[in-house]
């Protein structure tokens, strides 16, 4: 779910376009969960080829990367690692809710509550291993470059721009921002025309672009009383405090002025230490150790991953291979261009 802060941040709403050119380190595990959220069957059902295997998080990852590449969009796909100690808790929680809303969602599917049905499905999806697995091969069949965190992703993500290997995060979550990213874009995984949960009614959905040092500029603060709010409203590390959102963190943090006088004159009030949560932010477990290549496609290996092995249409793969390739002779074309201007 990531760290609620959106209420106090400063975005500006962009168009795909304007990223054309641009390497955006993607958050893959935040994707696949959208992915999974949002490509499913009327009853909430997700896709499955005929031998019963998922497939929603292969159809979401390869038609928006393709859309991603012909555009000009350069994706970087960061996969987690080993989640610190302190999230394990935060990941057992999860893993309940979701069992919670499977079996909601298969109740309301028997009792004819279709809408229902797939509002509990949405919250239901679960990436496993062989997911991972599968996302990583497409990636190479694709000549996408991917990056193994060793631990969180967003954390990894925001390396590489801070490297200067990127330019972006893509990710719906702000923690990237905690990491230190100096940008985040945002609903890249869901952007075009969506229905609202709940209701008949479609909204036009665009990226954001949400920067750090706006951030900071705009309501008086450093990164360090950043995560400050970040702990208070509570993160994938810790609870927060109740009864404080957003706004009353940033009142908080203004007022104690820095980290270690807010976490000493609160600290009965955290249920675990918040200068080791601060830690994980301030001196996150990334690599340096990456490599990243784009690499040319390579369509016989998509087809038969996707249409033999998956049961995609052929048709629509092709098209999806075109656009893949229209995008990389862009790439290469006005690589050339840049090279004698």
């Amino acid at each position: 779910m990531g760290v609620q802060i959106g209420d106090i941040v400063p975005a500006q709403e962009m168009q795909l376009e304007e990223l054309r050119g641009k390497v955006i380190a993607i958050d893959a595990m935040n994707f696949l969960y959208q992915f999974l959220s949002i490509i499913r069957q009327r009853d909430g059902e997700l896709l499955r080829d005929s031998k019963g295997r998922i497939t929603s998080h292969l159809s979401g990852l390869f038609y928006r990367t393709a859309n991603f590449l012909e555009i000009g969009i350069r994706p970087v796909y960061v996969f987690d690692g080993k989640p610190p100690v302190l999230k394990l808790r935060t990941v057992e929680e999860r893993k309940m809710a979701r069992m919670e809303a499977e079996a909601e969602w298969k109740r309301a599917l028997e009792e004819g509550r279709i809408e229902d049905a797939r509002k509990f499905a949405q919250r239901a999806g679960r990436v496993d291993e062989e997911m991972v697995r599968q996302a990583k091969t497409l990636l190479d069949y694709m000549g996408v470059p991917w990056v193994q965190a060793p631990a969180e992703g967003e954390a990894q993500a925001a390396r590489l721009v801070q490297n200067g290997d990127a330019w972006a995060v893509g990710s719906q979550d702000y923690d990237s921002l905690l990491f230190g990213t100096p940008r985040l874009v945002r609903n890249l995984a869901i952007t075009g025309r969506r229905k609202l949960p709940g209701k008949d009614v479609y909204v036009e959905v665009n990226p954001e672009l949400v920067e750090l040092e706006k951030i900071l500029r705009t309501l008086g603060i450093t990164r360090e009383m950043l995560i400050g709010i970040g702990i208070l409203v509570g993160t994938d590390y810790n609870d927060g405090i109740k009864g404080i959102g957003p706004k009353k963190a940033l009142a908080l943090v203004k007022q104690y002025g820095s980290l270690d006088r807010l976490f000493r004159e609160m600290n009965e009030k955290f249920e675990v230490d918040p200068f080791e949560v601060a830690d994980i932010f301030l001196r996150p477990e990334v690599t340096d150790d990456y490599h990243i290549e784009e690499r040319e496609p390579d369509p016989e290996g998509i087809k038969r991953f996707l249409c033999e092995e998956h049961d995609f249409s052929p048709d629509r793969v092709q098209t999806g291979i075109e656009k893949i390739v229209k995008g990389r002779a862009r790439a290469s074309q006005a690589s050339l261009e840049r090279w004698f201007s």
